[in-house]
């Protein structure tokens, strides 16, 4: 198990990269299911702004930006616990071994967010997207985990 410090450092360089892959694939599916790519990260701002953050469709200081925010927030949250709990399996350096880990920390997040999560504080964009949708971006989320991974250890020796 790892050091908070060095699951904190591992994780900042692991949420960066869950954060931007599961946005990214946030807003392909919101183009795709809505006509929208910002969609879905506006409808996380509903923690803040309720349903009128599920409407909105469209590019928002007001919805997109504290969206995203909220998004980058809870990546570092499941980066750092991510690192802190598997971090001598990852330090294996073993790309399969980090994909598995990654793919079982995913979906624990998701568990979490969907089954553990009070309904106000669910991310908000299953409201926006289908469930194979949520699937896909489950499944970048844990593709962004496994490269901040290995990331992060490629100087190591």
């Amino acid at each position: 198990m790892e050091d908070w410090k060095t699951a904190a450092q591992r994780g900042a360089i692991g949420s960066l990269t869950a954060s931007l892959a599961s946005t990214a694939a946030l807003a392909l599916m919101g183009e795709s299911e809505n006509n929208s790519v910002y969609a879905p990260t506006n409808a996380i701002s509903h923690w803040l702004w309720g349903e009128q953050a599920m409407r909105r469709e469209g590019p928002s200081m007001r919805y997109t930006v504290p969206g995203y925010m909220i998004h980058h927030g809870s990546s570092m949250f499941w980066s750092v616990l991510f690192e802190r709990f598997a971090g001598k399996v990852l330090d294996r350096k073993e790309p399969a071994v980090t994909l598995g880990a990654a793919a079982a920390a995913s979906a624990v997040a998701c568990f979490v967010d969907y089954q553990l999560t009070p309904r106000r504080l669910r991310p908000g964009y299953e409201r926006r997207l289908s469930k194979p949708a949520l699937a896909l971006v489950y499944g970048a989320f844990g593709l962004g985990l496994a490269a901040g991974a290995m990331l992060s250890r490629r100087d190591e020796h």
